[in-house]
């Protein structure tokens, strides 16, 4: 079964380049968001399997939209991703429920993290309404 994904950035380029390498590892992007707010809305509306999250977006910030997803489901996979390799945006990322973390653009290892993410229990989620 193909692995839906979501993917929030505020910059469509980015959107764009991280969409066609996900496409390339046969997942499937089912929505785009350009902001927190728009990523918090797709996820309640699509519940994809992955979530790839910017830090720094408009309206709301994705450790905010992080949180919103989280709490609506806990078992949300979400792979955040920042130009801000900061090891305490990294942190915070990480202990609000992050399943990994990428510094773009250095999408090298994005194989081996969508990989390491099917081992991540999405069958048995909570959604919380």
């Amino acid at each position: 079964m193909i692995k839906t994904v979501l993917i929030a950035d505020d910059s469509l380029f980015m959107r764009n380049y991280l969409k066609s390498l996900i496409v390339r590892e046969n997942y499937k992007v089912i929505s785009e968001a350009s902001n927190g707010e728009e990523a918090i809305i797709k996820y309640k509306k699509f519940i994809p399997d992955i979530v790839f999250l910017d830090i720094t977006m408009p309206k709301v910030n994705g450790i905010h939209a992080l949180k919103e997803i989280k709490k609506f489901d806990p078992n949300a996979t979400v792979i955040m991703c920042s130009s801000l390799g900061q090891k305490s945006i990294i942190i915070d990322a990480l202990q609000n429920g992050a399943t990994e973390f990428i510094v773009k653009p250095y999408f090298n290892n994005l194989q081996l993290i969508l990989k390491n993410t099917e081992s991540h229990n999405t069958s048995s989620r909570l959604i919380v309404r």
